[in-house]
C-alpha cells in the first residue's frame, strides 16, 4: 500500500493528524527533500528507509515502490503542502494504476493557508472579493495562455502565486496590465510556518523592488489583492439584522 500524505506548510506540528500517523507506521518514506522540512522524519519508526525525491526521477520513485510492494512493505510518499496543489502527484497515481498497485491520499495543510495565517488574512472579504485564484507565473514551465497572468489580473480578485518568486520583474508588468492598480495591496511569504518564516508587505507597484532588496528567490509564496487592505463589508453571517438557518434577525 502507498499513501500518499501533505506534509503540511512547514511547521512540523502542522501535519495532520492521520499524515503523522501513517508517517510513523512506513516501512519506506519517500520525501520531496528541496521542500518538506526534513523534522518531520522524525515520525518515522526506527529502521524506516527513507529516500530524497528531489535526486530521483518519477521511474526512480516507482521503481522503489515496486521494490517497497514486492517486499510486503508500506510506502508513504511525502509531499510538500497538500499533494493536489503543483505536486506532480496524477503521473504518479496513472503509474501506480498500471502497476495494479493501491494507493490513497492523505490531504495536507497548503502553503496558501499557512500565508494567510502569516498574514492575518482572509482572502475571502465581503465586497472584496470572494474568488481566490491559485497560480504561477510562465517559466520553464509553462502555463496555458487562457491562464495567463494578464487574463487573471483583469478578475481582480484574490491572487495566490505559487513558483512565481524569481520572475517578479515580468509578473509585476502583468499584473499591472491586466488590471490591478499600482497601490493594489500584495505581500510575499517567505517559508510560511517555517521556524525562518518572513513577511514582506508591499504594493503590485513595489512588488519587483520587494523581492529583490530582500533576495527573495525561492520557497516564498505571493499574494496580491484587496484582501489585504483595510477595506471591507461586515459579513452578514454575523450580523444581527440577517436570519439564518440557526439565528433569527434581531427586530
Amino acid at each position: 500500500m502507498v499513501h500518499f500524505v501533505g506534509a503540511g506548510s512547514g511547521a512540523v506540528d502542522l501535519i495532520t493528524v492521520r499524515g503523522a500517523k501513517l508517517l510513523g507506521e512506513a516501512d519506506v518514506v519517500i520525501y520531496a527533500g528541496s521542500l518538506v522540512n526534513p523534522e518531520l522524519l522524525n515520525y518515522c519508526k526506527p529502521g524506516c528507509e527513507t529516500h530524497n525525491s528531489a535526486k530521483l526521477t518519477l521511474e526512480e520513485v516507482v521503481d522503489l515502490i515496486k521494490a517497497a510492494e514486492a517486499a510486503g512493505k508500506t510506502t508513504v510518499r511525502l509531499h510538500t503542502g497538500d499533494s493536489s496543489i503543483y505536486g506532480a502527484v496524477r503521473e504518479q497515481f496513472d503509474e501506480l494504476e498500471k502497476l495494479g498497485i493501491e494507493y490513497d491520499v492523505c490531504p495536507g495543510v497548503s502553503a496558501f493557508c499557512g500565508a494567510a495565517a502569516a498574514l492575518r488574512a482572509e482572502y475571502t472579504l465581503p465586497d472584496v472579493s470572494q474568488t481566490v485564484i491559485i497560480t504561477r507565473a510562465a517559466g520553464k514551465t509553462p502555463v496555458p495562455e487562457r491562464e495567463s497572468i494578464r487574463s487573471l489580473a483583469a478578475h481582480g480578485s484574490t491572487m495566490v502565486l505559487f513558483l512565481s518568486t524569481s520572475l517578479t520583474d515580468k509578473l509585476q508588468r502583468e499584473l499591472l496590465a491586466g488590471g490591478y492598480a499600482p497601490e493594489t495591496p500584495a505581500a510575499v511569504v517567505y517559508k510560511a510556518t517555517w521556524p525562518e518564516q518572513r513577511v514582506f508587505r508591499c504594493t503590485v507597484g513595489t512588488l519587483h523592488e520587494t523581492v529583490t532588496k530582500n533576495d527573495l528567490t525561492k520557497t516564498s509564496l505571493i499574494i496580491v489583492g484587496g484582501c489585504l487592505g483595510d477595506k471591507y463589508d461586515r459579513s452578514l453571517l454575523y450580523d444581527p439584522g440577517f436570519s439564518t438557518e440557526f439565528r433569527e434577525a434581531s427586530k
